[in-house]
């Protein structure tokens, strides 16, 4: 391992860094900026810029956010929401289960947030507390999207694993990551079930009740009965006098509040429906080659990629929502979807660009010296997975950055697959991602804490039970099968 060779790993750590702190698209900016001092300073080829990855993210989110733009998003979360009131005891198992698999279908987590007030207040009219359903539902949401065959995290992956000479495809990897999180989702409900103590138990949640900043369940049920009031379900409950509700100044309990889930539509659910249909159709193309048009290369018949089927089914979906739920074209680059979309896009590319360029330089390097640290303790690449996703809170990131140097090292990409699900959980490791936040806001027993020393907080230990179920689920079923 020669000087340069470390210069150049500061120089990629140091970016990445320095991304993280920038945030968003800076991410990219400063990935860009790598690329530039590993070619101009260290003179070195550039690497392959991650197009296919590209490609996709921006076909799938042109799609997601036309879904959004007509209320697809909206009949999901209704859908999800009754499922989870529906079953009012089990919501610390079944509210996550539910979250992921709307997330997996539609491929980003937005649709958590709005389900959030919901999960708080079935579990607390049910006197369960609400910490445990709401910490597991926003942790899953960190791996979901390794399940999903049309997130930004998967496009990464598809675009490093379907290739030659691995040739591990979407249906292989969805055989890993889908088991590997169901797994991880049920043992930490299981878990996170008994900890902490019962509500009327806890003595700060019972000071709340009686210092008046808290309805008690009491008050809550009464209120059902003569209609609840109305809150927005992305955000905080809105008081009459703008003030924000589960708030007094009075001494007396907050008003008695119940989410209100976003109103569907028919055009939102067919629009919903029909995306969903995508997805389904890209699994089977996926999972069924032949169902692909084939063409020849070099006297061979070989089927078009899954890039290209990924991306043709895409802007087919977005047409047929544009029929089916005639969303406002106009409205489609100001959906949340959309904007989150092109942030992912924009931070792979340039931290993507720079560890292609990095590895590519120094393949001997690393196949010989720290694949051979990889291959004696294996774990070694789940941790560094968890890791740049615990600095950078972007899956698809992690994925672009530590990916290709374990399938360089010569794990197998079965392996591979199975340690990277869950070690994407890692990007709920400090108390700063968007759910988390929103999750601790609207738990107003205050059962859901951020804490305040880095790792004290409420989603730090549903998070690292998940992570170490879903990595040795994950591992033994890429092991053991591929």
């Amino acid at each position: 391992m020669d000087v340069v060779f470390v210069l150049e790993a500061l120089v990629v750590l140091a970016c990445i860094v320095m991304g993280t702190r920038a945030g968003g698209v800076g991410v990219g900016l400063w990935g860009g900026v790598g690329v530039g001092i590993l070619v101009f300073v260290f003179q070195e080829a550039p690497g392959e810029p991650p197009g296919s990855a590209m490609l996709i993210i921006l076909a799938v989110v042109t799609a997601a956010s036309m879904m959004q733009a007509a209320g697809g998003i909206d009949w999901m979360v209704g859908v999800a929401a009754r499922v989870i009131e529906n079953h009012p005891k089990q919501i610390t198992l079944i509210a996550p289960l539910t979250a992921f698999l709307f997330a997996v279908g539609s491929g980003t987590g937005n649709i958590l947030y709005p389900l959030l007030p919901v999960i708080y207040d079935v579990s607390y009219r049910n006197g369960i507390r609400p910490s445990r359903p709401l910490t597991v539902t926003v942790v899953q949401s960190g791996m979901a999207l390794a399940a999903s065959p049309v997130s930004a995290a998967m496009a990464a992956m598809l675009t490093l694993t379907d290739v030659e000479p691995f040739g591990f495809s979407l249906p292989q990897i969805l055989s890993v990551t889908f088991p590997a999180c169901i797994a991880g989702i049920v043992v930490t409900a299981l878990v996170m079930n008994r900890v902490g103590t019962e509500l009327d138990d806890d003595p700060e949640v019972q000071a709340r009740i009686a210092a008046g900043l808290l309805p008690s369940r009491a008050e809550l049920l009464a209120s059902s009965a003569t209609g609840p009031t109305t809150s927005d379900a992305t955000g905080p409950v809105v008081a009459p006098d703008g003030g924000t509700a589960g708030t007094t100044t009075s001494g007396t309990a907050p008003v008695a509040t119940a989410p209100v889930v976003p109103q569907a539509t028919t055009r939102g659910r067919n629009s919903a429906l029909a995306f969903l249909v995508g997805v389904v159709v890209i699994v089977l193309l996926g999972l069924f080659p032949d169902l692909r048009p084939a063409f020849e290369v070099e006297g061979e018949s070989v089927p078009i990629d899954m890039t290209t089927t990924i991306i043709i089914v895409m802007f087919a979906v977005g047409v047929a929502i544009l029929f089916l739920g005639r969303p406002k074209v106009a409205d489609v680059p100001e959906m949340s979807v959309f904007k989150a979309g092109m942030v992912a896009a924009i931070a792979l590319f340039g931290i993507a660009w720079l560890t292609a360029t990095f590895i590519a330089a120094h393949e001997d390097v690393i196949v010989g010296t720290i694949g051979g640290w990889v291959n004696d303790y294996v774990v070694i690449f789940a941790l560094a997975v968890f890791l740049v996703a615990a600095l950078t809170t972007s899956q698809s990131t992690a994925t672009r950055t530590i990916v290709p140097i374990g399938l360089a090292a010569g794990l197998s990409p079965g392996l591979v697959t199975g340690m990277w699900a869950g070690a994407l959980n890692g990007v709920y490791t400090l108390p700063a991602n968007g759910t988390q936040i929103a999750a601790a806001n609207f738990d107003l027993t205050g059962t859901t804490r951020l804490g305040t020393k880095l790792l004290d907080h409420s989603f730090f230990l549903p998070m690292v039970i998940m992570t170490v179920t879903s990595v040795l689920v994950g591992a033994a079923i890429g092991a053991i099968f591929y």
